[in-house]
């Protein structure tokens, strides 16, 4: 059964409380078990894991890339300037979609920017959790 990772940058932990009016009301734990029922279904095993810290985050990014491991990645605020993050990224060798609960470009103007976008396999955001399962049901079709 292929492997998935799942990684989530800062405030991730925080789903439901933190900006509902931007990023939902559904949990972090909601979001996990969302994504664990359609991963059963895709037949693909997932490891979701959230940080706050980019230095783990990097450290994660390398596993996958050993190991030839697809990505589902939200890089949260480190998308705007972890130049160290993008280089990670373009390190792997398995599909990585980065994913966004909002649409960043309809959002503050720093946010328009993400220096990952350019090394991942695809893009999706603006849609809630389904950006995360849109991705999962993209990479299980390409693994």
């Amino acid at each position: 059964m292929a492997k998935v990772l799942v990684l989530n940058g800062p405030n991730l932990n925080r789903l439901g409380s933190r900006e509902p009016d931007v990023y939902g009301t559904g949990s972090y734990e909601e979001l996990g078990g969302a994504l664990a029922a359609l991963a059963s279904e895709l037949g693909v095993d997932i490891d979701m894991r959230q940080t706050n810290d980019e230095s783990e985050m990097l450290s994660w990014l390398h596993e996958a890339a050993d190991g030839s491991t697809p990505v589902i990645l939200n890089p949260a605020a480190f998308t705007h300037y972890s130049y160290s993050l993008r280089d990670a990224c373009a390190l792997l060798t398995a599909p990585m979609i980065e994913v966004h609960l909002s649409n960043p470009l309809a959002r503050e103007e720093f946010r328009h920017t993400s220096v990952v976008s350019g090394v991942a396999t695809g893009t999706i955001s603006g849609l809630g959790f389904d950006s995360y399962l849109l991705a999962l049901r993209a990479i299980a079709a390409r693994v």
